[in-house]
């Protein structure tokens, strides 16, 4: 995947098209809800089953491709989230390519592994508007569990095992990701939910500190938090963030500003690498 360029002509026409007809942005979800909630699935093409890797390669239009993931909290107030971005991914696109113009994107979302019909979902890397295509796929399920806790941690095993990217592997450039969200991970991946999301075996839980030790390797990653949600300011969610990746968690006070930082915080954590 990643051929191509992002139009803002293209994405405007795609929402005057949705809008004249009366058709939701997350057509999807949309469907989802017209049918009983033990029948909802994660769409097909965001299906983690069986996915060996996601690549984000160099191409003749794109010689110097740089891989950037952003992972959405789907359950409960931040189903707000991906909606918001949706509306201003022309914005994020254009601060981005501005000085990065060979990225490629890949939109994915978590929920919770133990009672969620969709708690992971993953697109492809892309540098055109198919990215909004895969990020208007994503099922805004609002479920979620109890303890403050989602499946975060499967969305870093998918980073740490199931991603290939030349700019790393060719230039020594980490991919840049990010996990939105505004609650705590379990603390293992679970071989069980691996076996059953991936469909490969995985003979223990691994600690999530050491998923991220090994997906770090490849990524800086990122932990945005944002106000007006309902863990947002709290101590416990914050302080555990930090213990796992340091000064790489973002508080932020209003849910509008998130592609502003997604964009700005991409460009700084590049262009500070390719400066060393």
């Amino acid at each position: 995947m990643g051929w191509g360029h992002w139009s803002d002509d293209e994405f405007e026409a795609a929402q005057t098209y949705r809008e004249q007809r009366g058709l939701a942005a997350f057509g999807h979800s949309e469907a989802m809800r017209n049918q009983p909630r033990h029948t909802w699935r994660v769409h097909q093409a965001l299906d983690p089953y069986n996915v060996k890797v996601r690549e984000a390669r160099d191409s003749q239009e794109h010689p110097e491709s740089v891989a950037v993931a952003v992972f959405f909290d789907v359950t409960g107030s931040m189903q707000r989230v991906p909606r918001e971005l949706q509306v201003r991914l022309p914005s994020l696109l254009s601060t981005v390519t501005a000085l990065i113009p060979d990225a490629q994107i890949l939109f994915g979302a978590v929920g919770d592994a133990t009672c969620d019909r969709a708690p992971l979902q993953i697109g492809q890397f892309e540098s055109d508007n198919r990215m909004d295509e895969d990020l208007r796929r994503i099922l805004l399920e609002g479920g979620g569990g109890g303890g403050m806790r989602e499946s975060y941690e499967l969305a870093l095993y998918f980073l740490a095992r199931h991603t290939a990217l030349d700019c790393h592997e060719k230039r020594g450039v980490k991919g840049v990701a990010f996990v939105i969200g505004d609650e705590m991970p379990y603390p293992s991946v679970s071989g069980h939910e691996v076996a059953a999301l991936f469909g490969e075996s995985m003979v223990k839980d691994v600690r999530t500190e050491t998923v991220i030790k090994e997906a770090s390797r490849t990524w800086d990653i990122n932990m945005i938090i944002p106000g007006g949600t309902s863990h947002a300011g709290d101590q416990q969610v914050s302080g555990l963030w930090r213990t796992l990746l340091g000064d790489r968690v973002i508080e932020l006070d209003d849910v509008s500003s998130i592609c502003d930082t997604i964009a700005l915080t991409v460009v700084d954590r590049v262009m500070s690498q390719k400066a060393h």
